[in-house]
């Protein structure tokens, strides 16, 4: 049986037909649709002013106009002569030293209560969680009726177990503390990240522990607090930074007072532009700021691995042994 081939018919190509070849969208470029409104929005509304600002920093700029350019005299009299932004330095800093071990330690402690198998466990976590989404406005609203020295829920508290009431936003001893304890309101973000990092945590190893006898506080110390590491150190990194521009508690709860006791100096940097209108200070205020968290977070960074586990690396290790 004789199979007859075709013979090859020539197909005649269209001008319409090449055109719409050539018309046809590029591959690579979808990917880059996709992130232009962020990337536009980044350049906008971050890039944009952040570039303003530096350039903003090396002028005498009053609010109405008449900038003059003076070079880097707004950053020498900051170093030298401006002892309130010293002053504004050392709150932040002790705001920063109680705020990050506390906001750190409560949220490590909810995610290991949340991580334990039971009823009802994703209601509290979303329950826990709540609270950090509100705005700071509604938080500052809390925190005020919570703290109010006539009819706030603390002092009611206190005179059920007949202790006198306390002025808690308006003592130089107590402001800063109800400052750090407002702030720990919104931890629901940090918790969820320990508890993702819980969730990682092979399950075999705990019960290989209890088997042999080891007690709950070793397994949390040599188990947990090890294979955590990183993601501890995620959280400090951005508890700390969030530390250095706490700004909307300390500014409606107390003003920054009394005294000063609370005036940090991200509101520093706010009055400076918004009440005294000295946009170039206020500039070269915010680069040190700035400058202050990238040189503490590339030091933790530095010294994490004097304290960070990770178990890939110990895998590498092994497999070359």
């Amino acid at each position: 049986m004789s199979v007859r081939l075709m013979e090859p018919v020539a197909v005649a190509v269209t001008p319409r037909a090449t055109q719409r070849r050539r018309l046809r969208w590029p591959r690579g470029l979808t990917p880059w649709l996709f992130v232009a409104p962020w990337v536009l929005g980044f350049a906008a509304f971050t890039l944009g002013p952040l570039l303003y600002s530096l350039y903003t920093s090396f002028f005498d700029w009053p609010l109405m106009g008449g900038e003059r350019f003076i070079g880097l005299e707004n950053y020498r009299r900051i170093l030298t002569t401006d002892d309130d932004f010293w002053e504004a330095l050392w709150v932040t800093c002790r705001f920063a030293g109680l705020y990050v071990p506390l906001h750190l330690a409560a949220a490590l402690g909810l995610a290991l209560l949340l991580n334990r198998r039971g009823w009802g466990q994703g209601l509290f976590r979303t329950l826990f969680y709540l609270p950090s989404m509100l705005s700071g406005v509604a938080l500052v609203t809390i925190w005020t009726w919570i703290y109010s020295q006539e009819y706030g829920l603390l002092n009611y508290l206190l005179s059920l177990v007949g202790l006198a009431p306390v002025n808690w936003l308006g003592s130089p001893r107590w402001a800063m503390w109800s400052v750090v304890i407002a702030s720990l309101w919104s931890l629901g973000g940090t918790m969820l990240v320990f508890l993702a990092g819980l969730k990682g945590i092979s399950v075999d190893l705990y019960e290989a522990a209890a088997l042999s006898g080891v007690s709950r506080l070793k397994q949390f110390t040599h188990i947990t607090l090890p294979l955590l590491s990183p993601v501890l150190l995620f959280n400090l990194v951005t508890t700390l930074i969030a530390a250095f521009q706490q700004l909307t508690l300390a500014l409606l709860l107390t003003e920054g007072g009394p005294l000063k006791s609370t005036y940090m100096l991200a509101m520093y940097i706010y009055d400076t532009a918004f009440k005294f209108f000295d946009m170039g200070y206020a500039s070269a205020l915010s680069w040190l700021l700035f400058l202050l968290i990238l040189v503490l977070s590339m030091s933790v960074m530095r010294f994490s691995s004097l304290w960070v586990f990770y178990e890939n690396e110990v895998k590498r290790d092994g497999g070359k042994a």
